[in-house]
């Protein structure tokens, strides 16, 4: 007979992957990247420390799964700030830019991680098309500002570069520098200066 603090038994109806992946979620919050582990997030979502192996070879796997949803909401948050932009290729870059922003602010633990420079499972069919739907999202709104003749990621990089180093910057607390207390400047007085360069690029 199971005695209460026995663990539970494996969900057979595909709701132990998605506790698993929200336990993990949770001990990054928690305890960060390092503090990761099959055997916690087993503990976390109450089944046994074998459990895990039903959908995840080893932590790579569970790691994926993790990077996977914050690909997700990533996409989210851009999408949600692009409904509500006005339809002008500037609006919807900034929105994306805002949403971006939105997704760090709301997600810091999720952010760094994907952005880790971990060895996700790139096969992964739920990572692969998340993290590429968010760069697709990135890569559309700059279209209309690439030149004719010129690269895509020219503009991208540089958009890219612009939005993640202020995201970076501002949720790791640089902006609490007592230097910069009075003066950290708004993303929308950044975007200001980047569109007005993208848009004399492409008038040039």
């Amino acid at each position: 007979m199971k005695t209460s603090a026995s663990p539970a038994r494996r969900p057979r109806d595909g709701t132990l992957r998605t506790a698993l992946v929200d336990a993990g979620v949770a001990l990054l919050r928690t305890r960060g990247a390092d503090g990761l582990s099959l055997r916690e997030c087993a503990a976390q979502a109450g089944v046994s420390h074998a459990a895990p192996a039903y959908h995840f070879k080893n932590l790579a796997g569970l790691s994926t799964a993790i990077a996977a949803r914050g690909y997700s909401l990533f996409c989210q948050a851009m999408t949600a700030r692009l409904a509500r932009a006005e339809d002008s290729p500037t609006a919807r870059l900034n929105a994306i830019c805002h949403g971006y922003l939105d997704f760090a602010s709301a997600q810091p633990e999720l952010f760094l991680f994907i952005f880790s420079g971990q060895q996700f499972d790139k096969e992964n069919e739920d990572f692969a098309k998340h993290s590429s739907n968010a760069y697709a999202i990135l890569r559309k709104a700059c279209a209309p500002f690439v030149r004719p003749g010129a690269e895509p990621e020219e503009v991208e990089i540089l958009v890219w570069s612009v939005v993640h180093g202020y995201a970076h910057l501002t949720m790791t607390r640089k902006a609490d520098n007592p230097r910069f207390l009075q003066s950290w400047p708004k993303l929308d007085l950044l975007l200001e200066h980047l569109d007005r360069a993208l848009e004399k690029s492409v008038k040039t």
